[in-house]
């Protein structure tokens, strides 16, 4: 995928967000070139500086304004490759419009391999945050401010949390023409219409009125190629549907399947889970997922689907606890 040859599309019928001057982080970036720019967000206690890497990506000629980001928190990692490796395809002498690829915003929980930033606080729940703020609400401004106000769509990359594993997939709001055209262009296998959470990004760009995906796809502190690989290609495919990018390659968008409800389903007992369903499974109401047991194996107790649908996550970790979650079930009606 990397190194391909690409074709200029024709000139983008929106433009031009590509000529006025585009300044990020105190460097003015010209038409057709390519800069990494690192912005100074705080100093250890030790006194070295922490830096928000942007790779700007900005076309010889006018378009749209994409941004791609990657470990909002820290321990998700799958992002940070599907940023290289589309960054790294990306030709400026061919592109119409900017990319502006973030692939460490919550650069401290990168460091210590982390969800949260030092003082626990979830950086997707701190925009669009505040200069003045806590440090997640001083990341979450700095990010707005240098991406976020530059940009007309936006592509948010996560995986599951620790211990969970998660089918690709694409959330946004389907209720929104424009949205769910952009998350239809994508082609994750499946996309799921779900509301913004308070202090997310795309809430925080939501009230901006900018499309924003958001895509999960494997586990924590792990690379998955099959996730990856989805993420890769929905980019590209965005790339040419927002008519920014034509590359060499295939841009066919597969039927993917769409969702508005999910439910995880939750332990009734304590005990040792024993999963019988994978990732990307189509099961029935009323289907057997797996059971939980004691350590012998005695008196198991089945957990069953509530609902027809596809396995969209499933927590790894088989010692489990009253009430914790199980499996991730997207409905779907039965065909």
């Amino acid at each position: 995928m990397e190194g391909e040859s690409a074709i200029a599309p024709p000139p983008h019928p929106n433009a031009d967000l590509g000529r006025s001057p585009l300044v990020i982080g105190k460097v003015e970036i010209p038409p057709g070139k390519r800069v990494k720019v690192e912005i100074p967000v705080t100093r250890l206690p030790t006194g070295t500086t922490l830096s928000l890497p942007v790779a700007v990506v900005r076309g010889r000629y006018p378009g749209p304004c994409l941004w791609l980001s990657a470990a909002i928190h820290g321990d998700e990692l799958n992002g940070v490759e599907i940023i290289r490796r589309v960054v790294r395809s990306l030709k400026s002498s061919y592109l119409h419009g900017t990319v502006l690829a973030v692939p460490v915003v919550n650069i401290f929980g990168l460091i210590e391999q982390s969800r949260y930033l030092p003082d626990r606080r979830d950086l997707n729940r701190s925009f669009p945050g505040s200069a003045r703020g806590s440090l997640a609400a001083r990341l979450a401004a700095i990010f707005m401010q240098e991406v976020v106000s530059h940009c007309t769509h936006g592509i948010d990359l996560h995986t599951a949390a620790i211990h969970r594993n998660n089918f690709p997939q694409i959330r946004a709001n389907l209720q929104d023409p424009t949205t769910y055209a952009f998350a239809k262009a994508f082609g994750a296998p499946i996309i799921i219409h779900a509301g913004t959470r308070d202090g997310s990004l795309r809430e925080a760009a939501a009230k901006r009125h900018i499309p924003t995906l958001l895509f999960e796809g494997g586990e924590a502190l792990r690379f998955g190629e099959d996730a990856i690989q989805v993420g890769v290609d929905g980019v590209r495919r965005v790339l040419a549907y927002l008519d920014m990018y034509t590359l060499d390659a295939p841009t066919q968008v597969p039927l993917a399947i769409e969702s508005y409800e999910t439910k995880w389903i939750r332990a009734s007992r304590g005990g040792f889970w024993h999963r019988k369903v994978e990732l990307g499974q189509r099961v029935s109401a009323k289907e057997t997922l797996g059971f939980v047991s004691d350590a012998f194996g005695d008196k198991p107790t089945p957990a069953r689907s509530p609902l027809n649908g596809y396995v969209i996550g499933y927590s790894q970790n088989p010692l489990i606890h009253q009430g914790d979650a199980l499996v991730h079930i997207a409905k779907v009606t039965p065909s």
